[in-house]
């Protein structure tokens, strides 16, 4: 009888390819196929020393070397590829086998497809992979969707690869259908926040400050060692210390300043204004990569004025360094706040009832978001009452309040000194807005009444109310 593969992997471009060898490293026996059968053959020839590796170079071939319940691993492109896959291999499994798709699909589209093979008796598994080729091959965080017939299946495979943080694997069930691709997209929505709040503090450290880009890597990693440890900030001072080859010049003064993106970013900040969730930090830092690419557009506006920069004295700009760190954190504090917000909204959409503690410890390693601070969120989560917010988390709160001055500060610098930074602002913003006694929404009610008949709440008693604006501007109930 021919070997029995535990689990398959079907697309072995870098993701799948190294997913496929991180499994066959755990013991597993893995069936790997691929549209291009001499990738299979390739993978085999160089890495068949790493595990047990079945290699098929047909689908029905795949399908027939999977145990049952077959368990079937596509990693191809989204949309239309990963549809055309399902309906390649669908036809060829029976009721209570799996297909687990690793890509970053739109969640929506994992909803359908969940719904379609469940009229099939086939489970469909949306699963993030968080981590990049590294990860996938030394342990990514999983988040994994689906029912919990098919964790039970796939789910303890899932756990022997991902990345382990004391002993825990960085891997849990979040949900039924859509809820791991879910989960994913809020993940990289915080991820280009992040980014953004990294990049500004750089920009700031250097057009403000005065230091050079081997300095600010310094700086980086003196913060590294602090509450700021993350994995993004370990790899902005290795990028900041990097010299170009061609020129000896910093690597970063070379690199075009477009920054691309994918579009998670976007179907991120898309998702949030569909649920009426403020993440106005994650928008900031989607619009921030489109304002880069738009050439044309800073191009024209190049020869605008703006105001002078003096050059700090050296106490001085330590001290705004200092006042930076304070800054960046906060704001991160609000980024990662807006994301477990949108969590929490999309949860109790779609009736998911995932656990927001559970994706805190999933995320504390193997992701690109993993930070030292996700242990106090999941804490802050994993209580008895989780805040609503979690700027309200008592430790949070109060690092916000030591934070306040120094992040004003530095937003007010900016804006003096006309050095952009969105991503502050626009995290400062939401922490004022959240704490006001009384927003302006009022006026915009009023506004919307008088041109649109939209209609008002009163503070002083229940019901809508419209003003006769064109008349006696008396009012009337709606």
């Amino acid at each position: 009888m021919a070997r029995q593969a535990q689990i398959g992997v079907t697309g072995l471009a870098v993701m799948g390819r190294n997913l496929a060898r991180n499994f066959a490293r755990h013991g597993h026996t893995v069936a790997v196929h691929n549209r291009t059968a001499t990738r299979t053959r390739e993978l085999v020839a160089e890495f068949g020393h790493e595990g047990d590796f079945v290699p098929a170079e047909s689908a029905r071939d795949f399908v027939a070397a999977l145990e049952r319940p077959r368990r079937l691993v596509i990693m191809v492109k989204a949309g239309a590829p990963t549809d055309a896959v399902i309906d390649e291999f669908a036809p060829l499994l029976e009721p209570g086998d799996m297909i687990m798709d690793g890509g970053n699909a739109h969640f929506e589209d994992t909803r359908r497809r969940e719904a379609a093979l469940r009229e099939r008796g086939l489970h469909f598994v949306g699963c993030g992979i968080s981590g990049g080729e590294e990860g996938a091959l030394l342990g990514p965080s999983i988040m994994p969707g689906g029912s919990a017939e098919s964790y039970r299946a796939l789910g303890p495979l899932l756990e022997s690869i991902s990345a382990k943080v004391d002993g825990e694997p960085c891997c849990a069930h979040i949900g039924p259908d859509g809820a791991g691709h879910f989960v994913k997209m809020v993940h990289n929505g915080i991820e280009y926040a992040d980014m953004q709040l990294i990049a500004e503090s750089y920009d700031l450290l250097r057009r403000v400050a005065g230091y050079a880009p081997d300095r600010i890597a310094d700086i980086f990693r003196k913060w590294n060692t602090g509450r700021l440890d993350s994995y993004l900030i370990e790899i902005t001072a290795e990028v900041l210390a990097h010299n170009d080859a061609a020129t000896g010049g910093p690597f970063v003064d070379i690199v075009a300043d477009r920054a691309e993106q994918k579009g998670t970013g976007r179907w991120t900040v898309q998702t949030a204004l569909d649920l009426g969730v403020p993440v106005s930090g994650i928008a900031e830092a989607v619009f921030a990569r489109s304002l880069s690419g738009h050439n044309e557009l800073r191009a024209a506006a190049r020869e605008l004025p703006g105001p002078e920069r003096p050059e700090l004295h050296p106490d001085d700009a330590a001290r705004f360094t200092e006042n930076v760190e304070q800054a960046l954190y906060a704001s991160k504090i609000v980024a990662y706040a807006q994301g477990w917000h949108l969590i929490q909204a999309g949860s109790k959409e779609y009736g998911w009832d995932i656990d927001r503690a559970s994706v805190a410890a999933i995320w504390r390693g193997g992701c690109i978001i993993r930070a030292r601070f996700l242990d106090e969120i999941r804490a802050a989560y994993g209580g008895e009452r989780a805040p609503v917010t979690l700027l309200a988390d008592p430790g949070f709160a109060e690092a916000l309040r030591a934070a306040q001055n120094a992040w004003r500060h530095v937003v007010a610098t900016a804006t003096e000194l006309g050095v952009p930074a969105p991503g502050f602002s626009a995290a400062l913003a939401y922490y004022d807005a959240l704490r006001a006694g009384r927003l302006p929404a009022s006026l915009v009610q009023g506004l919307r009444d008088y041109f649109g008949a939209h209609t008002y709440e009163r503070t002083d008693r229940d019901g809508s109310f419209h003003t006769l604006w064109g008349d006696d501007r008396g009012e009337r109930p709606a």
